[in-house]
């Protein structure tokens, strides 16, 4: 966990670590968000993706050959035709989707697509008994440290039986999801479009997508955040990146700049030590799609006017920045053992 110090801090984004897309698996019902963040101060990354998609904790269909499913209790009346084509196209799905209120502190990132959100950062899944973008809000909000960023919500056209020999494509049911992520949604990332249960088509409709508005809390012993328009690009005194891909908790990159210090503090040499009193927390996204929070560690502060790190283009890729806050510590550690 020891400092380096690259110089300058602009960073060849194409080889951090890549985040993987994620979400519900085909046949969860629901998949209630348990997402904990960082608790050690030496830990560096935290799969809180895996927790929160763990079939343990996840409610799902009943597969028992062709068993009733269970399903949204109140969806409008929507897809009288019972077919794949008929249900994406279906007015009634797509007005509902396009005339649903928009949740306060919420900004809405797309609507009413064919498609649902596969991403780095997948929280839960929760299914609701009708189209309610506040229902899924208050779900997102509940999340601890404010780690869910966004959620979408959608008609998804399942099996009313679990599809086997005897019922390999039975009727069809309207269900009602809303998932959550630790990142922000856009058009980008919906591109789940539906998969095949045996010979059921599962389809999907009126995919909406919303964001917080809300900027992260502060950090116990820092002061901050100060909103950046970009990452802090500094001529010297820079430190270690740390990447977590499971949410935008800036409680991580608090506690893992007082683990590095911690951890220096022990490996002290001739009794001095790189302190990180400063750290920098931001959205890196490639192609649009976020892949994680990134964390850049330094032993003094920057102001924003070191602010000018908007991202990089490599080869087809374009990596960009977003969301970006300084936090420093309020009492500045001197690096140097026993001061």
């Amino acid at each position: 966990l020891a400092f380096t110090i690259p110089a300058p801090q602009l960073e060849d984004y194409a080889t951090l670590p890549q985040a993987e897309s994620s979400g519900p698996a085909v046949t969860a019902l629901s998949q209630p968000v348990t997402y904990t963040p960082t608790r050690t101060a030496y830990e560096t990354v935290v799969a809180a993706t895996s927790a929160a998609a763990d079939s343990s904790a996840a409610k799902r269909q009943v597969n028992n050959a062709c068993a009733p499913q269970p399903s949204s209790s109140n969806p409008p009346m929507g897809a009288q035709n019972d077919t794949p084509a008929d249900f994406e196209t279906d007015p009634i799905l797509g007005d509902t989707s396009i005339n649903a209120p928009v949740p306060n502190g919420y900004t809405q990132s797309f609507s009413n697509l064919n498609a649902s959100v596969s991403a780095p950062g997948y929280l839960g899944l929760y299914l609701l008994d009708s189209y309610d973008p506040s229902a899924c809000a208050a779900y997102c909000g509940g999340v601890v440290n404010g780690a869910c960023q966004g959620f979408d919500i959608y008609f998804e056209r399942d099996p009313s039986l679990d599809p086997a020999d005897t019922c390999s494509n039975p009727p069809a049911d309207t269900n009602i999801r809303c998932t959550h992520w630790g990142f922000g949604v856009d058009a980008t990332a919906a591109t789940n479009t539906g998969q095949y249960r045996d010979q059921f088509q599962v389809v999907i409709a009126g995919s909406n997508g919303y964001n917080t508005n809300r900027q992260p809390p502060a950090m116990t012993n820092f002061t901050g955040p100060t909103a950046l328009p970009a990452a802090i690009n500094a001529p010297l005194s820079s430190g270690a990146i740390n990447s977590f891909q499971n949410a935008f908790d800036v409680t991580q990159c608090a506690v893992a700049c007082q683990g590095q210090t911690a951890y220096d503090h022990i490996h002290a040499t001739k009794g001095v030590y790189n302190a990180c009193n400063f750290f920098n927390a931001y959205i890196l996204s490639e192609n649009n799609v976020p892949q994680g929070l990134y964390c850049s560690f330094y032993t003094q502060s920057w102001g924003p006017s070191y602010a000018t790190n908007t991202g990089q283009t490599r080869g087809t890729d374009v990596y960009t920045v977003s969301e970006s806050y300084s936090y420093y510590l309020t009492v500045n550690d001197t690096g140097m053992v026993g001061s």
